[in-house]
Parts: C-alpha cells; structure tokens; sequence
C-alpha cells in the first residue's frame, strides 16, 4: 500500500482551504503498467463506495468545493495543477496519480498535455459546487462539518486517508 504526500494549505487570498485535513497525493498508483486507466480508477473509486464518478479534466479557474470533499484520479496525460488557492503550490500530476481535496481546497489546473484525462467523485451524499468567491461564515462551517468519508477512494476502509484524516480532526 503506497503512502500518500500530505499537504497542508492555510487560507489563500479568497480560497479558505481546510480548516485541518490535508490534501492527499498518491503517486504512480498502476506503476504505468495499467493499459485503460480511467476504467481502473473508476473500479477503484466504485468499490470503495465513492460515488458521482465522472470523466474530464480540471478547470482552469480557481475554486473549490463546499459540500464535497474531491477524489481527482489522473488517467491520462500530465498536467501542473495548482492546490491551495493563489498562493498554494504547484503540483505535477501524470496518469497513474491520485489527489484527495478535501472540501474547501482551492485547485486549477495550470497547463496540461492535449491527453490529459481525469476520473473524479465524491463521497456518499456529498455532492460538488463550484466556488469562485471567498466563502461565507456557514459555508466556512460546513467546510469543517463536513464528515471524512467512511473509506479512502484508493485503498478502502483499510486506507490512510481514514488515520491521517482522523489525526488531522483531532488538532
């Protein structure tokens, strides 16, 4: 089981970020050797009851999400992604990689190649919006409310996403 990057954003100009859950970066999930990706990704994310599953890329404008935590699977291509708002930090993505946002993250995509592809869903009964603008004090907490998800989009109820999510509520 390959153990996440974690990466922690304070607010960023307009983008609140969360409060205490990091963003999780899985790297190289297939070790390039998964022939149709996207129908990988869409298997796993399925069978660890992630829901709302859908094929695209990611915009190129900033924003983030208030009643859903993200799972991004990158299926195809490469891209520069930058996560945590304006001042965040730029991240490299190729197929095969894997980004859990947790609600409130702010993310764009920067460039990518022409066969960038990604495989995205949400938790159950968490459904996205798309913010632009800084969010409101009951948006802000929602933000915080919102529960972790009962398994880790990668690896299930067994994931890390459930203990380094757990450690991040309990700061």
């Amino acid at each position: 089981m390959k153990q996440p990057e974690t990466l922690f954003f304070p607010p960023s100009e307009w983008v609140p970020n969360h409060p205490f859950l990091p963003v999780l970066v899985y790297r190289d999930l297939f070790g390039g050797k998964e022939e149709d990706a996207a129908r990988a990704f869409e298997g796993m994310f399925h069978d660890a009851g992630w829901q709302g599953l859908w094929r695209n890329g990611v915009f190129s404008y900033q924003h983030y999400h208030v009643g859903a935590h993200e799972v991004l699977g990158i299926a195809g291509g490469k891209a520069e992604l930058l996560i945590g708002g304006p001042e965040g930090a730029t991240v490299d993505v190729r197929s095969g990689d894997c980004l859990v946002l947790p609600a409130g993250t702010g993310h764009r995509r920067m460039s990518a190649s022409d066969d960038f592809l990604v495989v995205g869903g949400y938790p159950p009964g968490q459904h996205a919006d798309i913010e632009t603008q800084a969010a409101t004090p009951g948006e802000l907490k929602i933000i915080a409310a919102l529960p972790i998800p009962a398994s880790d989009p990668v690896y299930g109820i067994a994931g890390p996403l459930l203990s380094l999510w757990r450690e991040g509520a309990t700061r």
